[in-house]
């Protein structure tokens, strides 16, 4: 397809699906309150739909009781509510052998995460092994592992940590290096799904093939589910991590996934305490809600949104746009962003211009992200997009930030 093409067609995407994004824009209590101010940070936590909200008020005004711990009614009804929002974990993932795998519930990716790490990892590793870590990603999915190090460390098994080799410039990771730095040793690799920084698809059907057949990785998909298709039938990966409130559940509200294939079956740790019943009630909901909207057009919506803003910020001359530059155009061949555009002004510090940002009515993160150590320098200006987010938005970002030119 020609450029012009693609182009035209990131547009008919806007076009085509006009009506029905406006109809689930206005099933947004928050969103449709507040005309006046576009909400650009939906990769820290999404809004909430209406079907959403009135899950949790359900549950608390009808059901509300300690899970696993009683026998009466309301009990028992929060105890199969829990179970039966595992089954839904699996089915909205695809799950192609759900009597095998398992799911957790937990406050987010970060407690996920740092579960495995704690729980899982230290029992699968043995002295000399590797892992890989993606040093450029959210410390989300760097510290548990390098904590996870220390702690076998202290026990006197040596774990070697392999940073992920990256392509220069865009942020991708290099497979192919990948390929070369893997060995028989190799028996951990954690990625990420869709960049929190760089707003890329890292291509994780290509770790299978770079790391071989026993290695275990886990997918960090805290920017994918509930903002792009997940299908673990498609990914040959063990576990995956992500956050509810940014799948539009209720805050402290996320989950692991665990295919049960490679290791030790994955069982948490320690005395389970009381669980977040009512957000676990409220991700059933915002699966549910996920599922009827159509996540590939969800995908689609905001492909081309963020396409619209870095076809316009590349014509910005004060502007840096971070990650891959042959995917700014509206019209590039190759894969754009998923939701995520992140950019620098070259003269104005990130901070002063997300203050500005506000004073017009723009939501945006301006910090540097949580990123690792070898991501961004200094900080830079986030916009995440959902589909609540609309082109006359973009348009009047694009307005005010060239009259920063």
């Amino acid at each position: 397809m020609t450029t012009s093409g693609i182009r035209a067609q990131g547009t008919a995407a806007l076009s085509e699906l006009r009506d029905w994004q406006r109809a689930l824009r206005d099933q947004f209590p928050i969103v449709t309150a507040h005309p006046d101010l576009a909400y650009l940070d939906s990769a820290a936590t999404a809004q909430k739909p209406r079907a959403v909200l009135d899950t949790a008020l359900t549950y608390l005004t009808t059901t509300n009781a300690n899970a696993g711990r009683g026998t009466y009614p309301w009990a028992n009804r929060s105890t199969a509510l829990i179970e039966e929002a595992r089954e839904r974990v699996k089915r909205f993932l695809g799950d192609p052998d759900p009597a095998r795998s398992a799911v957790h519930f937990t406050s987010g990716t970060t407690e996920g995460l740092r579960t495995l790490a704690r729980d899982w990892l230290p029992s699968f590793l043995s002295d000399g092994d590797e892992i890989v870590v993606p040093v450029a990603d959210h410390q989300a999915n760097i510290e548990p592992w390098l904590e996870a190090q220390r702690l076998l460390a202290r026990q006197g098994v040596r774990i070697e940590v392999r940073p992920m080799p990256y392509q220069p410039g865009s942020g991708d990771y290099d497979h192919r290096a990948l390929a070369e730095l893997a060995g028989p040793r190799t028996r951990f690799v954690a990625v990420t799904h869709v960049h929190h920084v760089y707003g890329g698809d890292m291509n994780v059907h290509r770790i299978r093939e770079a790391v071989g057949p026993d290695a275990v990785i886990c997918l960090d998909a805290a920017q994918s589910v509930g903002h792009v298709p997940v299908s673990v039938a498609g990914l040959d990966v063990d576990f995956v991590v992500f956050s509810g409130h940014k799948a539009m559940a209720l805050p402290g509200t996320g989950a692991v996934w665990a295919r049960q294939a490679r290791g030790p079956a994955f069982t948490p740790g320690g005395w389970s305490g009381t669980p977040n019943t009512v957000g676990i009630a409220s991700l059933t909901a915002a699966l549910d809600w996920l599922d009827a909207a159509g996540v590939d057009r969800i995908e689609r919506w905001t492909v081309a949104l963020a396409a619209r803003l870095t076809d316009g910020l590349r014509r910005l001359d004060a502007y840096e746009i971070l990650g891959c530059q042959t995917s700014l155009a509206a019209g590039s061949p190759v894969q754009q962003r998923r939701g995520i555009v992140t950019f620098r002004h070259r003269a104005v510090d990130s901070g002063d211009l997300g203050f500005i940002l506000f004073s017009h009515g723009f939501m945006v993160r301006s910090d540097q992200h949580c990123q690792g150590e070898a991501g961004e320098p200094t900080g830079s200006v986030r916009v995440s997009l959902h589909v609540y987010n609309e082109a006359e938005e973009i348009d009047r970002l694009l307005s005010v930030l060239a009259s920063l030119e």
